[in-house]
């Protein structure tokens, strides 16, 4: 139980750290603060997963840099490009697209984005993780047990409002019909705008987000 906990606290610890990540660079992208991510508190789980994988998959690169680097650029790449997959088949929408951006696969990734992810690989191995886990084992068992556990069932309850949340957008963007695509995306948006404070979050963490593949698949 108390390895299990451990691992679920980096996984929050590496998806907030994600966050904050993505917080800065769409920021500074937009001009302004987006609070990204598909869940309403501070966390990008695919930091954490990606995190998770590659503290067990790669302390036998240890020794070698380079193919380190090159191991946490498919590792992460392969999980940005699941999620993207996945998520676009569960939702029928595209969250993102680096189509615009060279050397891209399919829009779901892109060569920069995974470069960014090698040396973020590496800088986790090396140095952040050595550091977190140190002080993490630390904390005595009784207090990270009431933590930990405290964390989990929040974490729990946001995933379930937020999948809720996604889950109504949608079904907004099946009530629409229209017979451009780039109509349906915008008529989409401006609905759920006009709904609660959580739908709307989620549009401004998403600005580029196209509802048009499941209109389109529910057409024929």
């Amino acid at each position: 139980m108390y390895n299990f906990l451990f691992l679920f606290i980096l996984f929050i610890i590496y998806s907030f750290i994600g966050w904050i990540i993505e917080m800065i660079v769409c920021g500074f992208e937009n001009k302004k603060i987006i609070n990204r991510g598909f869940l309403v508190g501070p966390y990008c789980p695919i930091y954490g997963i990606s995190s998770i994988l590659m503290i067990f998959v790669l302390k036998k690169y240890m020794d070698d840099t380079l193919v380190l680097f090159v191991m946490a650029i498919f590792i992460c790449t392969t999980a940005e490009y699941l999620t993207s997959y996945f998520m676009e088949k569960i939702f029928h929408a595209r969250w993102w697209d680096y189509s615009n951006i060279p050397f891209n696969i399919n829009g779901r990734v892109c060569l920069t984005n995974s470069i960014c992810f090698g040396f973020l690989g590496v800088l986790l191995l090396y140095f952040i993780n050595p550091y977190i886990t140190k002080y993490l084992g630390l904390i005595p068992k009784p207090l990270f047990y009431i933590f930990s556990i405290s964390i989990l069932i929040i974490f729990v309850s946001d995933v379930i409002t937020s999948f809720n949340i996604i889950h109504r957008l949608k079904l907004t963007a099946d009530s629409v019909r229209k017979d451009y695509t780039e109509e349906i995306t915008t008529k989409v948006k401006e609905i759920i705008m006009s709904k609660s404070f959580l739908s709307r979050r989620l549009i401004k963490a998403f600005p580029n987000i196209n509802f048009k593949l499941f209109n389109i698949s529910r057409k024929h």
